[in-house]
């Protein structure tokens, strides 16, 4: 394999450790009181953005496998699509793996969304979710993750 295919796996697999380090200190008291954290305080949205980063990084690598580079700007559009023609489309991954990545883009594009909205409202207080809400969109992404890099890495060995 590759080494730069290698080095995107790794950071693929870093990513989703992230996502599940940050969701077991989310739920667990005794790490929350070891780090000195308040106990009230969740990182749901930043799982879903690692988990996110994890199928990003693993389909970048599945497309450098391919010889495919891609760049900014643009780079997730780009990534998506690439490897919807390449690996979907021609039918040598699953349609699900896919709609993991669908789902997941999505996500992650509500994230970005926020941010802006946050950034042009000058940091007024607009969403009233609690961070607490995002916990089984978090366990969702984390799962989605975990199958779409688990099949890359199929397919890529």
């Amino acid at each position: 394999m590759d080494s730069e295919v290698r080095l995107l796996l790794d950071r693929a697999d870093n990513e989703l450790i992230t996502a599940k380090a940050l969701k077991k200190i989310s739920e667990e008291a005794d790490l929350k009181d070891n780090l000195s954290i308040p106990s009230q305080t969740t990182f749901y949205s930043a799982v879903i953005s690692h988990a996110y980063y994890s199928i990003f990084y693993s389909a970048k690598a599945a497309l450098l496998s391919a010889g495919i580079r891609i760049s900014a700007p643009f780079i997730h559009n780009k990534a998506y699509d690439k490897f919807k023609k390449t690996f979907v489309d021609s039918g040598k991954l699953d349609r699900h793996i896919l709609e993991v990545y669908e789902i997941a883009l999505v996500k992650a594009e509500d994230l970005l969304q926020i941010m802006k909205d946050e950034k042009i409202k000058r940091g007024k207080f607009t969403y009233k979710t609690l961070p607490q809400a995002n916990k089984d969109p978090a366990e969702e992404s984390i799962n989605n993750a975990t199958l779409f890099v688990s099949h890359i890495k199929d397919m890529l060995h």
